[in-house]
């Protein structure tokens, strides 16, 4: 964020997202959009959220008791160097029989880098900043989420997503997922032919706080999961306490029914949906799009959230969720506070990760927006 961003509390009372300010339409409808995203704006925006649009490997400050973190820095450095070699095969050709392609030199080290940590520890910081110094053109780099990459694949298909990004020279995957084999295994077939195409791969991924060791064997899980790709990868075991929860205050609780629908009058960009009706929506929308359907929206206010009902639901909120939060989108809410979104069985499932995952990122957003209501 800009130096000269206004904080709560100090912003001029034209500002669109301050309660009180002259709304110049109503409030706009998610339920309303259906958006039709083409394939080539799926992959343009495949780069670093705009919240890590300006971290550089400069902008990470190594806890100076983890000596972890200043290595991880160093190796890092030294592969984005290494990635100025000559580029990957050409886009769209070496697979399935559809063209020539020139055969990469074979690397002299490791294709890959995996950044093993726990939560807060900096990771998607670090994989942000190796996409920003990678010596390549945007359009020749890829960063996304493990479900962004498995949605393009779904929007795509699995040959036409070769053949698209085999003439990358690094493909970044965040919060790569160890809970459903299925999607791994897809996702596993995926990257081994993009490393046969010469692409470098760097990724991360989560280990719940409570688990075992807090992600200290998540090194393991995950080159376990890619048995081909083993050899590619070099693990960075990045160690640390959890930045994000340190000193912040409690989350908001949520408003009135009123106090949400005065907000989002009053805010310019503002949309206002009923939370059910909202769910009901997202299973009509492919959640590749959800970013285009957040396109535009400054603010998303909410009306009666209650506990999602099922599990298929409770996905397509996580990844509605992940998109809001890239995008920096405060989201305003009455009905139950957002810890209470899932129930018991789901957090004890094998989803459990991208459903806390979920719950921090709307309390920080709900945090944000508290700045919207003009409480007495």
């Amino acid at each position: 964020m800009s130096s000269s961003s206004p904080t709560p509390g100090s912003a001029p009372s034209g500002h669109p997202l301050i309660a009180g300010a002259a709304s110049a339409s109503a409030p706009l409808s998610l339920c309303a959009r259906e958006p039709h995203v083409p394939a080539d704006r799926l992959v343009a925006e495949m780069v670093p959220p705009p919240r890590f649009d300006s971290v550089r490997f400069s902008t990470y400050i190594p806890d100076p008791n983890q000596s972890s973190q200043s290595e991880a820095v160093r190796v890092l450095e030294d592969f984005a160097t290494g990635l100025g070699g000559a580029p990957a095969a050409t886009a769209g050709r070496g697979f399935f029989g559809l063209g020539r392609r020139r055969a990469p030199k074979p690397p002299a080290g490791p294709r890959g880098v995996y950044l093993d940590g726990g939560y807060g520890v900096g990771k998607t910081h670090l994989l942000a900043s190796l996409w920003h110094a990678t010596p390549a053109e945007p359009s020749r780099k890829a960063f996304g989420t493990f479900v962004e990459l498995t949605n393009l694949v779904g929007a795509l298909g699995f040959q036409q997503t070769v053949r698209t990004l085999s003439g990358h020279r690094l493909l970044c995957i965040d919060e790569f997922e160890l809970d459903d084999p299925g999607d791994t295994v897809l996702v596993s077939s995926l990257l081994a032919r993009l490393v046969e195409a010469g692409v470098a791969l760097a990724a991360t991924s989560n280990t719940l706080p409570g688990k075992l060791g807090e992600g200290r064997f998540a090194s393991v899980d995950f080159l376990r999961e890619i048995q081909g790709l083993s050899a590619h990868f070099r693990a960075l075991r990045i160690d640390g306490e959890d930045y994000r929860h340190r000193g912040l205050p409690e989350a908001p609780a949520p408003y009135s029914d009123e106090q949400v629908t005065r907000a989002a009058q009053a805010a310019e960009g503002a949309s206002l949906d009923d939370f059910p009706a909202l769910l009901d929506h997202l299973a009509r929308v492919h959640p590749s799009r959800y970013g285009a359907l957040t396109d535009g929206v400054a603010a998303v206010c909410l009306t009666g959230v209650s506990p999602v009902p099922d599990q298929s639901t409770a996905l397509r909120l996580v990844v509605l969720a992940d998109r809001l939060y890239d995008r920096e989108v405060p989201v305003l809410a009455s009905g139950l506070p957002f810890d209470r979104l899932f129930s018991e069985e789901m957090l004890k499932g094998g989803y459990r990760k991208k459903y806390f995952r979920a719950i921090s990122r709307l309390t920080a957003l709900a945090r944000d927006a508290a700045r919207l209501v003009d409480t007495p």
